[in-house]
């Protein structure tokens, strides 16, 4: 398990993640992700209006609800997929390593992205502050950027 020590909140983030997770895609780290961000194939797993207000640059979006597990990637390039902590994301790393591609998650999703200091872009792929928190009980595992929702 990928994790960030020294501050109690997050300690807490990464139990909530290894009791929340089952841990069936690999993880990827964000500094592993920022270290070789070009080699990746970035898959956004949230739903459109999670995904309109802020990403990750050059991520795709497939959604959650709607995924269709038909639609092709690139097989030479790993996956990284990612939503807000990680579930969703892992669910649809499932499917797509079940296809045969080269997937992880990304640890502690677009949260732990925001939380450790990195940007997120919006549709104009300007960078922005705004991070939709999925919803007010998962709004308080996010601790920077600006709480934005539909």
């Amino acid at each position: 398990m990928y994790s960030v020590i020294g501050v109690a909140q997050e300690t807490t983030f990464d139990t909530m993640l290894y009791n929340t997770l089952e841990k069936t895609v690999p993880f990827i780290s964000i500094h592993q992700l920022k270290n070789n961000y070009s080699t990746y194939t970035i898959l956004d797993t949230r739903e459109m209006k999670e995904y309109e207000i802020s990403h990750l640059k050059n991520s795709i979006h497939v959604g959650f609800d709607n995924f269709n597990s038909n639609k092709a990637f690139p097989k030479n390039k790993p996956i990284v997929v990612y939503c807000s902590i990680g579930y969703r994301s892992e669910k649809i790393g499932e499917l797509l390593i079940q296809k045969g591609y080269t997937v992880f998650n990304l640890y502690g999703g677009i949260f732990n992205w925001i939380n450790t200091n990195n940007t997120v872009v919006n549709t104009s792929n300007l960078i922005t502050k705004n991070i939709h928190p999925y919803n007010k009980k998962w709004s308080k595992w996010l601790t920077t950027g600006i709480k934005t929702y539909d």
